[in-house]
């Protein structure tokens, strides 16, 4: 937008600063008439659909401009943050990509490109982002507040702590700043400095982030009924905030008023995403090309690579979102040969590299045929070195220890490929009462799994597909899997560690990470709402012994 602003601009803008909508757009539209290439314009006509709600227009209209002017960083900024608030994180990542390429020395869209990458859990590309974007200009808060938020969820809480301050130096009454700043200091058990920055952010704001960490600070006090107070007093509501309002009615025992606002926090959710939408019967005819193609016979032409000797290796967890993946990797990091690596999106990116390296008019699985050549047998060795390529960025490639974890969830849909790539490696599957899964499901923002997480029925459609998926490998190769029972776990914790440690070739180690049995035959308070759907895991159920 460097040619000076064209009289219809001006007179939109001061029309818009008025706060005269309609002048603005019919000033905005005679200049477009005219000159429908005029970027000035178009970004106030942008600005002006945006008001009206109508996202899809505004993000073509943004398309434009870049396709205008490739060096319009602001554009492919404002771009992003449209797409990521409805959440679009395929197709912002593809904007973000093209505006670093564009502008590879501005930082605005190394800093837009951060935020996706950080959005997407590939943390340290995230943070190199952030980091360029400081190196590149004058340092602006937001930067140093992202890179902070970004590191504290690496579990790097001093240098996160040390960027918060920088970003809160530049920007004193910014409430995002004092907001995260003060999760950070929950998380460090300092309640006192947590209370003060949030005192702070709530003068400076009434934003719903602001009222969900007031109400979950009373919370982590043990103060529900002032948490809940907190949120019933709430002009509004957003998806998130529903759901934590749910999560405090269910620890008060109100769980009819809990399974409401569950239900009605996730319509909101998939209505904030862009009317997000769980697709059953594609799921389906996935899983049945899957199951189709990998056969014994097909697994058994597959190459497998060696092991690779220089280098830790991954530890998977498999498992159903909420049935405590993240606590028993809590338990095997607190070994001194395991770090802990969290939810590493690594091996479904082997799909893609598969359809990279094995170009065919077959989709995949079906090209997976090609590398029962000896030409091609080099793909089992390349899906190897890959993943941990990606792990070494991630800093998990180097150190003292044997293992690092990855605890995607639904990663079960891979495992021929995590086969072929790492033939021995150690899988833990941990179990859990498939109906309490449902209900931490329904309670809890659960983004994984083909959008399943937003109605009770599609979550038990999508556990019962996957059930029956990981049947079937199981049928067709051997996973040699560890099965751990959330619930044996919780009651005996010392006993079942010793044999986790056991499967995985481990000395064992005493473990300090507190359990309760809160969660557990939590479904039994939602028996009514869960009863139209329950039929659909009893294979599940009676596989692993629960009634």
């Amino acid at each position: 937008m460097s040619n000076p602003p064209h009289a219809l601009v001006l007179r939109a803008r001061e029309a818009l600063t008025r706060g005269d909508v309609r002048s603005a757009e019919t000033a905005v539209d005679e200049r477009l008439k005219t000159a429908g290439r005029d970027v000035n314009a178009l970004a106030l006509r942008s600005l002006l659909l945006q008001r009206r709600g109508q996202f899809g227009e505004a993000a073509r209209t943004l398309q434009a401009v870049i396709g205008i002017d490739p060096q319009a960083d602001w554009a492919y900024c404002e771009l992003i943050q449209l797409l990521l608030a409805h959440r679009r994180l395929a197709d912002a990542e593809q904007v973000a990509r093209a505006g670093v390429r564009a502008n590879p020395d501005t930082a605005s869209c190394h800093n837009a490109f951060g935020l996706i990458l950080s959005e997407m859990n590939d943390l340290p590309s995230g943070e190199w982002h952030f980091r360029r974007a400081l190196a590149l200009g004058e340092p602006q808060a937001v930067y140093y507040m992202n890179l902070g938020l970004n590191l504290m969820k690496q579990g790097r809480i001093e240098e996160a702590d040390g960027h918060f301050a920088q970003a809160h130096e530049r920007a004193p009454a910014d409430t995002k700043t004092l907001a995260y700043w003060s999760t950070l200091h929950e998380a460090r058990g300092d309640l006192a400095k947590a209370k003060e920055l949030l005192d702070r952010a709530e003068a400076g704001s009434s934003a719903e982030d602001v009222t969900l960490l007031r109400a979950s600070y009373f919370s982590r006090e043990g103060r529900d009924e002032e948490a809940l107070g907190i949120l019933n007093a709430a002009k509004t509501l957003g998806g998130d905030g529903q759901l934590a309002r749910g999560r405090l009615y269910d620890r008060l025992g109100r769980y009819e008023e809990a399974w409401k606002d569950f239900a009605e926090g996730k319509r909101k959710l998939a209505a904030e995403g862009g009317a997000l939408q769980y697709r059953a019967d594609g799921v389906e005819g996935l899983f049945g090309r899957f199951k189709e193609f990998f056969t014994r016979d097909t697994l058994d032409r597959l190459p497998q690579a060696q092991v690779r000797s220089d280098t830790p290796q991954p530890l998977f967890i498999i498992g159903l979102p909420r049935s405590g993946t993240a606590l028993v990797e809590k338990i095997l990091n607190s070994h001194s040969a395991v770090r802990a690596g969290g939810e590493l999106p690594f091996l479904g990116e082997l799909r893609k590299l598969a359809t990279d390296l094995l170009p065919n008019p077959q989709p995949f699985p079906e090209h997976l045929a090609q590398s029962w050549t000896a030409d091609r047998q080099y793909a089992a060795t390349m899906f190897r070195d890959f993943y941990l390529a990606r792990a070494a960025h991630h800093g998990l490639g180097a150190g003292s220890h044997a293992f690092f974890t990855d605890r995607m969830p639904f990663n079960e849909m891979y495992l021929p490929l995590l086969r072929m790539a790492f033939p021995q490696a150690k899988i833990v599957h941990v179990v859990r009462h498939p109906l309490d899964v449902c209900v931490s499901m329904m309670a809890n923002n659960v983004t994984h799994g083909f959008n399943c997480g937003y109605r009770i029925e599609d979550i038990t459609h999508h556990l019962a597909a996957l059930f029956d998926l990981l049947e079937h490998y199981r049928s067709q190769m051997d996973l040699g899997e560890h099965v751990l029972r959330y619930e044996s776990l919780v009651a005996d914790r010392d006993a079942q560690t010793r044999k986790l440690f056991d499967s995985i070739g481990l000395p064992f180690e005493p473990v300090t990470e507190k359990l309760n049995d809160r969660s557990i035959d939590r479904h039994s308070h939602y028996a009514r709402q869960l009863q139209p759907y329950a039929s659909r895991l009893a294979r599940m159920m009676a596989a692993h012994g629960y009634s």
